[in-house]
């Protein structure tokens, strides 16, 4: 993995075989981000997203190998209990056109990943609402 910041902007390059979420981590740590929005392209060959099921508050995830684009990767980076906490979600292509998605968990990379993050100055956090079961921002 590579990177540049260029004032708020940081722009990162990570390559074949880096797990994408793991290298996010290390930027954010590195640079003190406490509040960001990500966006990310690039191409994935092991990845695991998930959808919230509401009933039984829990994520149920799903994993896939191949050869996979991403078509679009938003999110955000916040604070937990003043922690690091990543938000994102994904969605990537295969060679046939179709696309999965949703909340990740992990995704290795195959080729390359272009990752441009925004930092915002200030700090958001994040609770557990009883009711969802989710982390919600807390303003």
């Amino acid at each position: 993995m590579e990177y540049r910041r260029f004032g708020n902007d940081i722009i990162a390059r990570f390559n074949r075989g880096e797990e994408l979420t793991e290298q996010l981590q290390k930027i954010a740590l590195a640079e003190h981000i406490r509040l960001a929005s990500v966006e990310a392209l690039g191409a994935v060959d092991d990845l695991t997203v998930g959808v919230y099921d509401l009933d039984e508050k829990a994520y149920r995830s799903n994993h896939f190998t191949g050869s996979y684009e991403i078509t679009s990767l938003t999110g955000s980076i916040t604070t937990m209990n003043g922690q690091y906490y990543a938000h994102l979600h994904l969605s990537a292509g295969d060679n046939q056109g179709h696309v999965i998605g949703g909340h990740l968990n992990q995704a290795r990379i195959s080729v390359t990943c272009e990752m441009f993050i925004h930092i915002l100055d200030g700090q958001v956090d994040r609770e557990k609402d009883p009711e969802t079961g989710i982390n919600l921002l807390k303003f």
